[in-house]
């Protein structure tokens, strides 16, 4: 049983891990992921906003966008709204609006923040939020939220400090956002007001920062404790998965870790988190599985529990590299992987769907379902692709 530290303190990262994926993970780990911010993935009911911005808010015109007749090949995010329309998030072209006959593709021209999208949510009043980012020219990238609210973008207030500590709370309405490269925070937004908050200090990320100054280390632009993925799960608990310190779970009242030592992703840090049908989280691997233990004294733990080993060898995993995983309407859990297609694990045995274009194998970004259960695919250079109930095909609108 891997204990987690329940108490917020105060630390830091341990130096850069290489990790099964390598040199390839370490630049996909530093660069792609963090590149385009981050949404949370939430099983709960979508949150509530205000229809309209607060003050600070910048609330352009109505927005036409252009009408095109195919998407991007860079579309990292697939998300459809409760009145069906479907938006797809680019690397670098903003994002694409389906409603069955139409594409269009809004960018910074129609109000935007920034054109690369890295995750798309909605509040129950139907307005859709859009997590962007861009580079600010010394290689950092500056996080932005835009909300569309049915005819027009508007640019939410992003402050530059963290809020004090009281402001770390947890509504059921709140969305969560990455707070952007080299910064170690993230976003929740309560339906008026984005607030900044700074992750909890570790041992392990205080180290790093020790051992890699600014001053020797001038590129480093990132901090350990910046975080690929935000997860709520069934109980409205977050989680946040970094790049280097493996996650950290946040119940309303206490911050725990469960460190990257235990979760051994090495350079290719915690990019997803998924919750199966038995409350059990799988995280970027499928060695094993973890039950949170709330029945210690000392505060929340995670129970170990074996997971889906490689068969010719128990002691790795027989799934790695995964971006990103899903459960779909029967309880079976769906993980896409960075580079070896998208794998089905319904509790017993695991088979594996290739992805590809024409012949060639392609790389995944993110995995999600509508609201159907159809099974979508966010690919870093392919375009969107749609489970047919054998296989992943092309979506061509």
């Amino acid at each position: 049983m891997a204990r987690l530290n329940s108490q917020l303190r105060t630390g830091g990262l341990h130096p850069l891990h290489t990790g099964r994926l390598g040199r390839a993970g370490l630049v996909l780990a530093l660069v792609a992921a963090l590149s385009a911010g981050v949404a949370a993935q939430d099983r709960s009911s979508p949150a509530k906003s205000e229809p309209k911005a607060d003050s600070k808010d910048h609330k352009p015109a109505v927005a036409k966008g252009e009408i095109v007749s195919e998407l991007d090949p860079a579309i990292w995010r697939v998300h459809q709204a409760n009145n069906g329309d479907y938006w797809f998030g680019s690397q670098n072209r903003g994002v694409y609006r389906y409603d069955g006959k139409t594409l269009v593709n809004f960018t910074t021209k129609d109000g935007l923040s920034y054109d690369p999208v890295g995750g798309i949510q909605e509040d129950k009043a139907g307005n859709i939020y859009f997590a962007t980012a861009t580079d600010d020219g010394s290689g950092r990238r500056v996080q932005g939220v835009s909300r569309y609210d049915g005819k027009a973008f508007s640019a939410l207030n992003v402050p530059e400090k963290a809020a004090p500590a009281d402001a770390w709370k947890l509504q059921p309405d709140d969305l969560w956002f990455g707070g952007g490269g080299d910064t170690g925070t993230v976003f929740r937004y309560d339906g008026k007001t984005l607030h900044r908050l700074a992750l909890p200090r570790t041992k392990e990320g205080d180290a790093f920062l020790a051992a890699h100054p600014r001053s020797e280390y001038p590129n480093i632009k990132y901090s350990p404790y910046d975080t690929y993925i935000i997860f709520k799960d069934s109980k409205g608990h977050v989680w946040f998965g970094t790049a280097m310190l493996g996650a950290c779970r946040y119940d309303g009242r206490t911050f725990a870790w469960l460190p990257e030592s235990e979760l051994r992703n090495g350079s290719f840090g915690t990019r997803s988190i998924v919750e199966d049908k038995d409350g059990r989280f799988w995280f970027c691997n499928t060695l094993h599985r973890y039950a949170v233990d709330l029945s210690g004294q000392g505060g929340p733990s995670l129970k170990k529990e074996e997971g889906i080993h490689d068969p010719k060898d128990p002691t790795r995993p027989r799934i790695v590299g995964i971006m990103s995983g899903i459960v779909d309407r029967a309880g079976v859990l769906w993980l896409a992987t960075y580079g070896d297609g998208v794998w089905r694990y319904g509790g017993k045995d695991v088979t594996r769907y290739p992805v590809k274009d024409g012949d060639k194998a392609i790389t995944l970004y993110t995995i999600s379902k509508d609201n159907q259960g159809v099974l979508w695919l966010g690919t870093h250079s392919a375009g969107a692709y749609k489970f047919n109930g054998k296989s992943f095909e092309k979506f061509k609108p």
